[in-house]
């Protein structure tokens, strides 16, 4: 046996064991990983450009084999998944990308980062990857693109794991009403983003975007902030197109497509997220014609993929099957 995969056995051991008391599909009082992801310097060492006419992606690309694509969440990056990513790679090419608008990708001048325009971009980087077909793990405004992807190239896609994200009749969710007054103000960044990035502790209050997103409350952490939000600030026009941009129901009549849909689809759900409607994992295992069920993880929040990478590369791993 490989060392490498003796330490992926042995970390996925160690978190069956935290996960062997739950019941029902319910995980309560998941504790933090117990193996640490990469840091924000060894990350950024990995990211690399690629050129497409939307602009330079910076994405990150480990593993080999068949691919599987990583689509964060608003106001994140690829930076999210770099625990699932450390777990998932040995058993797949992992593509994990920076959407148009956010993180460290580089948009053309006059580029649209609408998520119409997200969908032909991330197919155009396959594309240009050499990727045919892929696996999609999606959070957030990453999982409205990841079904707005589905129906558009159904045959591109094996398989669909969906965490906290838009559905139909959520799309937007009410609770991104006071982002989108204050992007339309061009207020947003000044307002939340540029006072989170200045104070660390704010960020991880009540009020800031720990408390309202992450489940821990020494979540995110310092680099994490500093990795997130130092890009949104640093290009506040771009920052506010993003959100603007989801102001519109992008799902709008997607209910009979997703039916359509024949990738083996799960959905794994926090319970203590306040963005996104508690109904939404139902209404999308209704929706999706091959649907494999809603895992609920008790207690946690939107961003909680990066939290508990175990609990994601274990579902990942079980609907592909390796």
């Amino acid at each position: 046996m490989h060392r490498r995969d003796f330490i992926v056995m042995a970390t996925g051991a160690m978190a069956f064991g935290a996960l062997a008391a739950c019941s029902s599909g319910v995980v309560r009082d998941l504790p933090s990983s117990v193996a640490l992801p990469l840091d924000a310097a060894a990350y950024r060492i990995q990211r690399r450009m690629v050129k497409t006419r939307f602009g330079n992606i910076a994405c990150i690309d480990r593993g080999n084999g068949a691919a599987a694509l990583f689509l964060h969440g608003f106001p994140l990056n690829s930076f999210q998944w770099r625990g699932a990513i450390d777990r998932l790679s040995p058993y797949r090419r992992c593509i994990a990308p920076d959407l148009l608008g956010l993180g460290y990708t580089e948009v053309a001048p006059g580029q649209s980062v609408a998520p119409d325009a997200q969908v032909d971009m991330l197919a155009e980087l396959l594309d240009a990857l050499g990727i045919a077909t892929v696996d999609l793990v999606a959070n957030d405004s990453g999982g409205a693109a990841a079904q707005m992807f589905v129906v558009r190239y159904p045959d591109r896609v094996r398989t669909l794991l969906l965490t906290n994200c838009d559905a139909e009749p959520d799309c937007p969710p009410p609770a991104l009403l006071p982002v989108l007054e204050l992007a339309r103000k061009g207020e947003f960044v000044s307002q939340w983003l540029a006072p989170w990035l200045a104070d660390k502790t704010l960020a991880r209050s009540a009020q800031g975007l720990g408390g309202m997103t992450f489940t821990h409350p020494h979540n995110p952490s310092d680099e994490a902030i500093d990795y997130y939000l130092s890009p949104l600030v640093a290009a506040p026009e771009r920052t506010h197109a993003y959100a603007l941009a989801l102001e519109r129901n992008w799902l709008a009549g997607f209910e009979s497509k997703l039916r359509r849909c024949r990738a083996p689809t799960r959905i794994v759900w926090g319970t203590g997220d306040t963005i996104f409607s508690a109904g939404s994992p139902d209404y999308l295992d209704r929706c999706f014609g091959n649907s494999r069920g809603v895992r609920r993880v008790g207690g946690a929040k939107l961003f909680f993929p990066e939290e508990f990478p175990d609990l994601i590369a274990e579902e990942a791993r079980r609907l592909w099957s390796v």
